[in-house]
């Protein structure tokens, strides 16, 4: 019986997505492959790690405990791979993102490239695009992800964002009037859009909730105080996105990646091209049906 790297790694891609197209998605197999390794784990230990729930699967408590022992194995392995392989990638990386980049799609990704870097140390830094650009400006960044309205801050391109609105699945507040609103603060261009869009429209409105984090915001709206504006993409459930013509339609962001001047063949050089990688391939349609659900 063999705990092999490869088996382990999908074994905790699925223990994440909790799904088996999902995690084919991420790993760039057959979802049947990934139903293969995971049976052919479950055969060999004698244990079943997976039940069926709705929409996919979750961990049984003999899953919870290989769990355990399977990220230990894979972190040495990959640190010793690192260590042996590839001596030149360590180093520290000063990144900047917004909040709700950060906090919603940058954890997978960081933990996809320590898999790979597991001895670059990365210092993640949350805040307002454009007070980013300023410390990226001033040499206090290597790499910052921002949005902006039609990317005229330069940068990478990296892909449009659809902005929506959601509400609680409990209540109707966009019912209300004035409509309640759980916004960022001031300087957030989600915020300058919704305001816009809705004096443009003469809907009248109050913001009932303000906060700097994501977090905050979605809180609001599960509470079931107001209605709030969000990326498409933001990887949330159990609230109802309202369809076109409930309020105004907000625009799509622009997201590019920044970096600082002369960071080729260096960590932040291959961060930035995991960034690149993975930021583009995420699939919005998956994040449109979290939404809904």
């Amino acid at each position: 019986m063999q705990l092999t790297p490869d088996i382990l790694r999908t074994f905790i891609v699925t223990s994440r997505t909790r799904n088996f197209t999902h995690t084919a998605q991420q790993m760039n197999l057959t979802q049947s492959a990934v139903s293969m390794q995971i049976n052919r784990l479950e055969e060999n230990l004698g244990k079943k790690l997976f039940q069926r729930v709705t929409r996919g699967v979750e961990l049984t408590p003999d899953g919870e405990e290989l769990l355990k022992y399977a990220r230990r194995i894979l972190r040495l392995h990959d640190e010793a791979l690192a260590s042996l392989t590839q001596p030149e990638m360590n180093g520290q990386i000063r990144l900047g993102a917004a909040e709700d980049y950060a906090s919603q799609h940058l954890p997978s990704i960081l933990r996809r490239f320590r898999g790979k870097y597991p001895l670059v140390r990365v210092d993640l830094y949350c805040d307002l695009s454009d007070n980013l650009l300023k410390m990226l400006k001033k040499k206090e960044l290597d790499l910052c992800l921002c949005n902006s309205e039609h990317g005229e801050h330069g940068g990478k391109f990296l892909r449009h964002e659809p902005v929506v609105w959601i509400a609680p699945t409990d209540a109707e507040p966009e019912s209300e009037s004035p409509i309640p609103l759980a916004l960022f603060h001031h300087g957030c261009l989600f915020r300058k859009w919704t305001l816009q869009a809705l004096s443009k429209q003469d809907v009248s409105y109050r913001i009932a909730y303000s906060s700097p984090s994501i977090s905050g915001i979605i809180a609001a709206v599960k509470a079931g105080f107001a209605v709030a504006p969000i990326g498409a993409s933001i990887p949330i459930s159990g609230f109802r996105v309202l369809q076109e013509g409930v309020l105004p339609h907000l625009p799509s962001a622009t997201i590019s990646l920044h970096q600082s001047d002369n960071i080729e063949n260096t960590a932040q050089a291959y961060l930035a091209k995991h960034i690149t990688e993975e930021f583009c391939s995420m699939p919005l349609k998956a994040f449109y049906a979290n939404l809904l659900k």
